[in-house]
């Protein structure tokens, strides 16, 4: 062994030039790639992937978003849009402030469609009422799904449809109402009694003492009272849906997710211009 190559310890370098250190520049810049590649969706098709580019955060629109049906953000944003449905519809079960949160049921389920299509959506649904049964039992839950949960899938695929205010406020208040005389039936069920006959009898009772009282000759009928209850179901529902798609309005624009926009009158009443 030659003298030059005793004194050189074995970790040393064997080349004669020193090796480059990286700097802080090109450690960002190798980061960048790394996170522009993870980012990148790939979906398989006949035994070959393909590659799809994101588009730029400033083109987000209405529409679904070009990410894989199995992407962590679809799952992640879709649990928690559930989970606040959920908890939303809980709170305002054991703490009851007004309609306010009423009007919030359906909106995070909607809103899962929007962003993400109608797989999505209805599993936000299912999440939702398995959440609730697990902390409030199941016939409380079915309560949510029925209107609330199918109502957020309906109004999600109707504006994600670019649907009117119109058609979409009549198909929610038809769903909305069958929703009321089914929660009508299960208490029923559940009561083992007729809640829906014993409600308009007891109504029909208060108008004849009322008639009676103050000699107004009027004596309703128990077929013409259930006409009358039924009928204020379905304003109720109008209502309702007319407050929800407002709400809608507002919050989906932050949201960068647009419904349609709402008729000329309603722009005008809100002072509103586009």
């Amino acid at each position: 062994m030659s003298d030059s190559t005793k004194g050189r310890s074995p970790d040393s370098d064997p080349s004669p030039f020193p090796s480059p250190t990286p700097t802080h520049d090109s450690l960002d810049a190798a980061w960048a790639e790394v996170e522009q590649e993870l980012s990148r969706p790939t979906s398989s098709t006949a035994g070959q992937t393909t590659t799809t580019t994101p588009a730029p955060v400033d083109q987000a629109s209405s529409t679904v978003r070009s990410f894989d049906a199995s992407s962590p953000l679809i799952m992640v944003e879709t649990a928690f849009l559930a989970s606040a449905a959920s908890l939303i519809w809980l709170v305002n079960f054991y703490f009851p402030i007004g309609p306010v949160l009423r009007i919030f049921f359906p909106i995070p389920i909607a809103l899962i469609y929007m962003r993400w299509g109608h797989r999505a959506a209805w599993m936000g649904a299912l999440v939702s009422g398995l959440l609730l049964s697990v902390l409030m039992g199941p016939p409380r839950s079915l309560l949510y799904i029925m209107p609330f949960g199918i109502m957020g899938v309906l109004l999600g695929m109707l504006w994600r449809r670019k649907a009117g205010w119109g058609l979409a406020i009549a198909l929610g208040t038809i769903l909305g109402s069958f929703g009321f005389f089914f929660r009508v039936w299960l208490v029923s069920l559940l009561l083992g009694d007729d809640l829906w006959l014993y409600t308009t009898t007891q109504v029909t009772n208060f108008i004849d003492w009322f008639c009676v009282k103050f000699g107004i000759l009027f004596q309703p009928s128990l077929p013409l009272i259930q006409a009358i209850v039924a009928a204020g179901v379905v304003v109720n529902n109008l209502i309702y849906l007319f407050v929800v798609h407002l709400v809608a309005w507002f919050l989906f624009d932050r949201l960068r997710n647009p419904i349609p926009r709402p008729p000329r009158w309603v722009q005008v009443l809100m002072e509103y211009e586009e």
